[in-house]
């Protein structure tokens, strides 16, 4: 029940005070300083300080203030995670790492989810406003919009692509690579009528595995039928059903990403009920979660995403702590995942 003096006097219902690292401070014995070391990420202080100041902190019932801290250091650690399509399945995935890898060096995500790469213009006005003290981007950028980056002094890492236009820090899937050695092992199997389901055309990604894809089939005397998807399950089952009803029934789909294969793989068994690897081969790219499941064992190429992530985070925080540093891409090899959906042959 609320007092009578609290429901009277309006200083009685004031939430209290909250303690400040000063009193922390004080109660431990130690300086203001020590406090702040102590709940910094990466402050160094001696075990028998950092015991002191956390007993005194449980006591007080103290939290750190990350805005005060960012007035002191001028840094909010926020970096903004600028991601297109989330409904490939591949980048939840990347989210969900790239949130941990910063966790632990102390930075908190702030997440720009973007519907299409255009609304790239709008995201960046409201990072600006943020103060982030840098950016992981797997949309695709400008030169112009590259060159904000560094105008607003704010470290950018672009994420599974490389600077078109201009040079940026990047770390990528080596998706040529990738294909080439898909391709290679169907080809090896036997196989000579090809159809493709690729990515929007506006995707960077997309285009290069298409392109290695049609590339190396045609040194070997084969030309692919092509449809264009939306890196979607729906997309997937649309291109399925326009490769089968149109001219004579390939053998294999490559599809540009796993979820648009899990698509096909779905439409070619209850629509079709073609048996894979028997009736039809179907193969993926990135190594997303649900293509491992044993309903559909995707043949895929898996990107490293924990590697990537982390080389992302790092090269990120090496160019916040000391500004200037020069670009530099670094491109990490896919594993080829051989899983039911596909006839392979032996590599050469």
């Amino acid at each position: 029940m609320v007092s009578r003096k609290a429901l009277l006097d309006p200083d009685a219902r004031k939430a209290p005070d909250r303690s400040t690292s000063y009193q922390v401070a004080r109660r431990a014995g130690v300086s203001p300083s020590a406090v702040s070391r102590c709940f910094r990420p990466g402050g160094v202080i001696a075990p028998e300080t950092r015991r002191r100041v956390e007993a005194a902190a449980l006591e007080l019932d103290y939290q750190p203030n990350a805005f005060a801290s960012g007035l002191i250091t001028r840094r909010t650690n926020l970096v903004a995670v600028i991601i297109s399509n989330l409904t490939n399945l591949y980048y939840p995935e990347v989210l969900a790492a790239l949130t941990s890898c910063l966790d632990q060096r102390g930075m908190r995500v702030l997440l720009f989810a973007l519907e299409d790469d255009s609304d790239v213009d709008a995201a960046l006005d409201q990072v600006w406003r943020c103060r982030v003290d840098g950016a992981i981007c797997t949309a695709r950028l400008s030169a112009a919009q590259v060159r904000l980056f560094a105008r607003q002094n704010v470290p950018l890492i672009l994420y599974n692509r490389t600077g078109e236009d201009a040079p940026v820090t990047s770390v990528r899937c080596d998706s040529i690579d990738g294909e080439n050695i898909l391709v290679d092992r169907l080809l090896a199997a036997g196989h000579r009528r090809f159809g493709i389901i690729s990515g929007p055309d506006d995707s960077f990604v997309g285009r290069q595995r298409v392109d290695a894809a049609m590339t190396r089939l045609a040194a070997s005397g084969v030309t692919p039928r092509l449809v264009t998807g939306n890196f979607d399950h729906p997309s997937g089952a649309v291109g399925l059903r326009s490769l089968l009803r149109e001219g004579e029934c390939p053998e294999v789909i490559i599809c540009a990403n796993d979820l648009m294969a899990i698509g096909a793989i779905d439409a070619a068994r209850h629509e079709y009920n073609l048996e894979l690897p028997r009736d039809l081969s179907i193969v993926g790219f990135d190594g997303v979660g649900p293509a491992r499941w044993t309903s559909y064992s995707l043949t895929t190429v898996s990107q490293p995403v924990t590697r990537m992530t982390d080389a992302a985070v790092t090269m990120l925080m090496d160019r916040i702590a000391v500004p200037g540093m020069l670009p530099e891409t670094r491109t990490f090899s896919g594993q080829l995942i051989e899983g039911r959906s596909a006839k392979l042959g032996m590599s050469r």
